[in-house]
């Protein structure tokens, strides 16, 4: 009887798919394939920003043509010399100085730190001098050229609030100015110290989740009656999802989930804005 040669499976090297990485329209990608939680600034805001750096540059350059007109009406240069001058002023202050400004400020105008935003590259990154001479030159005619509306037309059609210039150059604008958050400190209570340490509560639905911190931060507030019943309530849900349970009650169950994940999510937090305060440097 023969017998047929059955290949080795087991030698040949299982071969593996590279997972995708997926990115929200709120997140940016880092050169790490790290994505990045970001808050676009909004329309509204933009616009005023805008307009905050507008009517800066009309107030400055009409001051300069006025002076210039003074010198010209004393005799002090002919009038092509004027109209020259004027032109390279508008220059000057349409392409060069808007350049200069957010090159050395890392995106930010003097509008832009008004409304509490900044220019940033599609990757989080801080623009260079390239990315802000191309959204200069490019603002001349979607800003000035058409006052604005054709800048305003895009900004309504992309999901970050874009401007032409900013597509053409990989730019967007970042918020930079967050409403500060009321801090709710909840401790690990106490002999769970070593059960924090390798508890797993990651699989915690978002919405339970939420339900619960309302729960431990309100809890004071409530009838004893109905605060243990809720609790109890709560923390059925909760054991599926968390492992190991810890023998507790059900109220000092919740309190230690909701510290545990509080101080991890800060921990992710944390890490994260010292990663966009690094890229933006």
């Amino acid at each position: 009887m023969s017998t047929a040669a059955v290949p080795d499976r087991g030698t040949t090297p299982a071969r593996r798919t590279p997972r995708a990485v997926v990115v929200e329209h709120d997140e940016v990608l880092t050169g790490e394939a790290v994505a990045l939680d970001v808050q676009p600034i909004g329309l509204i805001l933009r616009v005023a920003g805008a307009a905050i750096d507008i009517a800066v540059t009309v107030v400055v350059y009409l001051l300069l043509l006025l002076a210039l007109v003074g010198l010209l009406n004393a005799g002090v240069m002919p009038e092509s010399v004027m109209r020259i001058l004027s032109i390279v002023l508008l220059v000057l202050l349409l392409v060069v100085v808007p350049t200069a400004v957010e090159t050395i400020t890392r995106g930010r105008s003097l509008g832009k730190l008004a409304v509490g935003g900044r220019v940033v590259r599609l990757d989080g990154g801080a623009i260079s001098f390239r990315h802000a001479f191309i959204r200069a030159v490019t603002g001349v005619l979607e800003v000035y050229m058409t006052l604005g509306g054709l800048a305003l037309l895009v900004g309504i059609f992309t999901p970050r609030s874009q401007r032409l210039g900013d597509l053409v150059a990989g730019t967007y604008a970042e918020r930079t100015r967050t409403p500060r958050l009321v801090r709710h400190d909840v401790p690990v209570p106490p002999g769970l110290e070593a059960w924090a340490g390798i508890a797993d509560v990651a699989r915690l639905p978002d919405q339970l989740a939420r339900r619960v911190a309302q729960f431990v931060t309100g809890a004071a507030t409530m009838h004893p009656a109905a605060r243990q019943r809720v609790a109890a309530e709560l923390a059925a849900e909760v054991r599926p999802h968390v492992s190991p349970v810890p023998p507790v009650d059900a109220e000092t169950l919740l309190g230690a989930v909701v510290a545990v994940r509080r101080e991890r999510e800060l921990h992710a937090l944390t890490a994260r804005a010292e990663r966009v305060a690094h890229l933006s440097r």
